[in-house]
């Protein structure tokens, strides 16, 4: 009672295929919009009191 296998025709497979594919870009859509929204309501969230490059010279110096 443990299958491993099923035997469709390859017209049902044709039909599951697009119907996986077209959900799959789908998702793509859905998760790339809600990427966007997240990164536009964090935009101007975050203020540096320093500069980048300053930061890392500053972390590398005790290496150096």
């Amino acid at each position: 009672m443990q299958p491993v296998a099923v035997i469709i025709s390859y017209r049902d497979w044709q039909r599951i295929e697009s119907i996986l594919q077209n959900y799959s870009q789908e998702q793509d859509v859905v998760h790339s919009t809600n990427l966007a929204t997240v990164l536009a309501a964090c935009a101007g969230s975050i203020r540096l009191t320093i500069d980048p490059l300053q930061y890392q010279q500053q972390e590398r110096s005790p290496w150096l």
